[in-house]
């Protein structure tokens, strides 16, 4: 059980800084009720006139002033605020994996989330939400009004510095997982800020890169996030991001911002840039950038002079500001920022305790040694970099300092029921581990590592890491290993160890989190939403032209063949396929049916799945299409278009109903550049990986 009362919950010293620890038990004993600002909400008809009338009455200098970002001597995630037309100031704070830095002041702790990754992991869209709540909770409670999250771009290669902050590799879980985060970010009164519009999928040489995409692609694989968090999530704001795409950086890229997200899309929210993404005056204001953050390099004293000279007209000035002052009144923001209150860290923690157990993908377990055999173990040896310490998230601007954090040593020990000798080492000494090792009967080796925003990373353990899984394999036949990873990882000792567990960065209740899933009091139930290749030259960073880039381009000329699409379509065995996951328990598919609706391409999937095993435990069945041959280019041979979680009890059934649309069958067109419903036979595909779909039919679209 989650503690109840402070005493119960233990926080080493050792692991939560000393300036804060002391008001630690205050924040988790406050409960409180969280509400948007006290403003009658008004229809988006309404905010406008409300908006255009109040820009109306600005001089020019204040219209200039409101169009940047400002540093303070405290912060630099603020845009001031105009008094004397009560306009009030934007304060807004990072996410995505929960409220990072931002606003004014040194940035407090707060709730460290599961990684975005291990959400993703989940396929629980419902987790979705509830982590989006918490991060909509805490801004407020942080007194900010836009939280910049979620980050929605396409883990293209695993090695992405910044991977473990989005949903993974495909578009349709992507979409998904974002929808209902955005969905419980703003049902808190808080502005979402959906990102990186578009494509930043590397962060080797991310401030300058030209990334060359086919229109295809664009549509197929790296929009339909953005797309659906605008209409059907609503997202208040969207972040231009740092690349170029197609010659033209985004954050002035007409096609993608005027043409494609406020024209084609319906956007009416504001595009704000991210921190230094803009490069130009004109060409971003005239493209539809809204906000230049953090500061005005561009849209200051430079902007002005373009207004002034007509190279601006004076209506796109009055346009980007009747856009957020309309989007903040829509969300009662349009009043002082909201005042500090205390996090409810047990409640909270709970919650993200929660999502990071259902994220974790159990990947191997011969002979069944997980869960572990509490009542008959005497000595466990808890060794690694990672056992010695939480790994609770990822670097960069989505680091979160969390209120408090739970050691892998202590969530282990509370997971006992009995007395059990637990001799913890960071393996440095490699002689001392193996000895570890030798003496107990269980040894469980956290290895992991540590990626960043601003750098890519080798999708290698180091080298003492992985010499550290093998020494101790050989001393203990029964090694468990815990990966703490923002990505996929490549594991050359996978044969030698009976036990792997994929635990992403699991936030700041760690140990527990871990513990929960080891001891078996949670059946792990997540499933890849990344590939895991056997090797580097499984990913396309075994052609330079296509990552990182050559002279500034990079390349993407595998078109539609990103992620497990690419791995099918080549008939590559990785190591891990997209979707796989192990459980406690085991589960069958069967009676699968088909059936199109007449005079639609709307269709109807559905099927059984039992548990036939011997623990309750959650199943993600997942469905999957191969379309037919396309004139202007096949599709690759397996595409995801839906999924449910089902949490059933020992020998339970349940039947499976998804829904597909007319867009489930559908690619774009770059002749008529528009989307087309393909003709002919799809392949329906049932299973619980996108290498295992044992139930298939076919279903004809004419």
């Amino acid at each position: 059980m989650f503690p109840k009362r402070a005493s119960q919950l233990r926080i080493p010293f050792a692991s939560v800084s000393a300036p804060f620890f002391a008001s630690i038990l205050a924040i988790c004993l406050t409960c409180i009720t969280f509400a948007p600002a006290q403003e009658t909400r008004m229809t988006y008809s309404q905010a406008v006139a409300r908006a255009k009338a109040i820009v109306a009455k600005m001089t020019l200098d204040e219209k200039i002033s409101e169009l940047h970002g400002i540093h303070t001597p405290t912060g630099y995630r603020i845009v001031p605020g105009l008094p004397r037309l009560g306009i009030p100031a934007l304060q807004m704070t990072n996410g995505p994996a929960g409220v990072g830095p931002g606003g004014a002041g040194a940035q407090p702790p707060a709730t460290a989330l599961p990684a975005p990754i291990s959400l993703a992991a989940t396929w629980d869209p419902s987790l979705a939400f509830e982590y989006g709540k918490i991060e909509g909770e805490e801004t407020r409670s942080l007194g900010n009004t836009l939280l910049e999250a979620p980050d929605v771009n396409i883990a293209r290669v695993p090695q992405g510095g910044r991977d473990f902050e989005g949903y993974g590799e495909d578009p349709f879980l992507d979409a998904s997982i974002a929808v209902t985060n955005i969905e419980g970010i703003q049902s808190t009164g808080i502005m979402a800020t959906v990102k990186h519009y578009i494509a930043n999928n590397q962060e080797a040489d991310r401030m300058r890169i030209d990334e060359q995409i086919g229109e295809r692609a664009l549509r197929e694989i790296y929009m339909p996030a953005f797309k659906a968090a605008i209409q059907q999530a609503h997202s208040a704001s969207v972040m231009c991001a740092y690349p170029k795409i197609n010659g033209a950086f985004n954050c002035e890229n007409d096609p993608l911002l005027k043409d494609v997200l406020k024209k084609e899309w319906g956007f009416e929210g504001f595009v704000m840039s991210d921190w230094g993404a803009t490069h130009s005056t004109v060409p971003s204001a005239l493209a539809g950038l809204d906000l230049e953050m953090p500061t005005g390099e561009y849209f200051g004293d430079g902007l002005k002079s373009a207004v002034q000279s007509g190279a601006v007209p004076m209506s796109a000035i009055d346009n980007k500001l009747v856009r957020r002052y309309a989007t903040m009144m829509q969300f009662g923001d349009w009043v002082a920022p909201p005042k500090r209150t205390p996090i409810p860290a047990f409640a909270h923690g709970e919650v993200a305790r929660k999502i990071a157990a259902q994220s974790m993908v159990l990947l191997k377990n011969d002979g069944n040694i997980l869960p572990l055999d509490v009542p008959h173990i005497g000595s466990i040896a808890l060794i690694g970099p990672y056992a010695v310490r939480p790994n609770s998230g990822g670097g960069g601007s989505s680091h979160v300092i969390p209120i408090y954090t739970i050691t892998p040593y202590d969530g282990l020990e509370a997971a006992m029921s009995h007395q059990v000798r637990v001799a913890v080492l960071d393996g440095i000494d490699l002689n001392q581990a193996v000895g570890a090792a030798r003496r107990s009967q269980v040894a469980i080796v956290m290895v992991g590592d540590q990626d960043t925003e601003g750098r890519d990373q080798p999708i290698a353990l180091t080298e003492a890491q992985n010499q550290l899984i093998d020494a101790v394999a050989k001393a203990n036949p029964k090694t468990i290993v815990v990966v703490k990873s923002g990505s996929a990882v490549l594991m050359p000792w996978i044969d030698e160890v009976p036990a792997v567990l994929e635990a992403w960065y699991p936030g700041e209740e760690d140990g527990n989190a871990v513990a929960d899933v080891l001891t078996g009091k949670v059946d792990p139930s997540g499933k890849l939403p990344i590939t895991f290749p056997v090797s580097v030259d499984q990913t396309f960073a075994k052609n330079p032209e296509e990552y990182p880039g050559v002279n500034g381009t990079v390349n993407y000329s595998e078109g539609l063949e990103v992620g497990y699409r690419d791995y099918t379509a080549h008939n590559l065995q990785s190591r891990f396929p997209f979707g796989f996951g192990l459980s406690y328990t085991a589960f069958s598919f069967d009676g699968l049916k088909a059936s199109r609706q007449p005079g639609s391409a709307n269709a109807t999937v559905s099927f059984k799945v039992t548990n036939v095993g011997k623990v309750a435990g959650a199943e993600v069945a997942q469905l999957y299409l191969g379309f037919p041959p396309i004139a202007e280019g096949n599709e690759p041979p397996i595409q995801l278009k839906g999924f449910r979680k089902v949490m059933l009890s020992p020998g339970e059934s349940k039947t499976v109903e998804l829904k597909l649309d007319a867009h489930s069958f559908s690619y774009w067109s770059t002749t008529s550049h528009a989307w087309k419903v393909a003709q002919g036979s799809f392949q329906v595909m049932v299973g619980d990986s996108s290498a295992n779909t044992p139930l298939k039919t076919t279903l004809s679209i004419q």
